[in-house]
């Protein structure tokens, strides 16, 4: 699925993270725990540099537990990096961020330091940036909502005398280049509903239903859903749920809508829509089609130069004439 959503705030956002970037000693990025792969933003690497990082997964409690648990072995690998899983409703998971933080800033334990440290927080849109930050200041500073792209502009925001938040607006990056992970993004709700096909997300989210939580989905709706076709189960749980429209047909979009909500509300239990090995896989997969688009275009770019040489030695031959 291509993602067509990078309103103009988000370049602004983009280009004013790089430009305080100096002041920051570590970053605080937050995932979404059930798409931890596809809610990192590539564009990050390339702001970031060598800076720590701390990754905390948000919404824990909607996704699968023990896929979490590979998410945060694998996320813990890199030197300079650490993280955890929260559900933000449990403050004492949340008060462990600072000293997380403080541990990843090499200098943070001296007394030289006068001025406070600083965390820059980032994230995509909806996945539970400003409710943390929230958490972690005791009050309410940043303004959440659930629908993406709440955050607009950035503000400074004291915890103590030692440490300072940077709060940054949620921003995606202009291309998502791989296609399932545009599909999550939009189930999970990064992406606002009006910039996709509902019935089409839907549909690929009970491709990895079916085959990982077929029992959720038949404890939720039917025990006889059919399972053997996504478009075949949207269309049943449409008509279970009175998704109708004229001639009694069911209604896709609507039968779409109402399954993303209810995934979204953790309705349907802890799942997880992608897991390291896939992630090994799609990025293999990607980077192969990213070079056999490349190796077309280049097709493409010699086979137009050599046209126009022809073109040009057929001019000159037509001259000498």
């Amino acid at each position: 699925m291509a993602i067509q959503w990078f309103p103009g705030h988000m370049h602004k956002a983009r280009k004013e993270m790089a430009k305080v970037l100096p002041e920051v000693d570590v970053i605080l990025e937050v995932l979404d725990a059930r798409i931890p792969w596809s809610s990192e933003n590539p564009m990050l690497a390339d702001i970031a540099g060598d800076k720590p990082v701390l990754r905390v997964l948000t919404k824990s409690d909607l996704a699968d537990p023990d896929r979490t648990q590979e998410w945060l072995a694998l996320l813990r690998q890199s030197d300079g990096h650490d993280a955890m899983a929260i559900d933000t409703a449990e403050s004492a998971a949340i008060r462990d961020i600072p000293p997380r933080l403080k541990a990843l800033v090499p200098s943070s334990s001296g007394s030289a330091r006068i001025k406070p440290w600083v965390a820059m927080v980032v994230g995509i849109p909806n996945v539970g940036k400003s409710t943390l930050i929230n958490k972690l200041a005791g009050r309410v500073i940043a303004s959440t909502g659930n629908e993406p792209a709440v955050t607009k502009r950035q503000q400074l925001i004291t915890l103590s005398e030692h440490w300072r938040l940077r709060d940054t607006p949620g921003v995606l990056w202009p291309k998502v280049e791989n296609e399932a992970s545009g599909y999550r993004l939009a189930a999970t709700g990064a992406v606002r509903d009006t910039a996709m096909d509902s019935a089409e997300v839907a549909t690929y989210l009970l491709d990895h239903l079916i085959i990982h939580y077929g029992q959720r989905l038949t404890a939720r709706y039917d025990r006889a859903l059919p399972l053997q076709d996504s478009v075949q189960t949207l269309e049943a749980i449409g008509r279970l749920r009175g998704c109708l429209g004229g001639g009694a047909l069911v209604d896709f979009d609507r039968a779409g809508r109402l399954l993303l909500s209810e995934f979204r509300a953790g309705l349907l239990g802890g799942i997880t829509l992608e897991t390291p090995a896939m992630r090994l896989r799609e990025e293999a997969d990607t980077a192969r089609e990213a070079a056999e688009l490349a190796a077309r275009r280049e097709q493409r770019r010699t086979r137009k130069a050599a046209e126009r040489l022809a073109r040009r030695a057929r001019s000159k031959a037509a001259k000498g004439h």
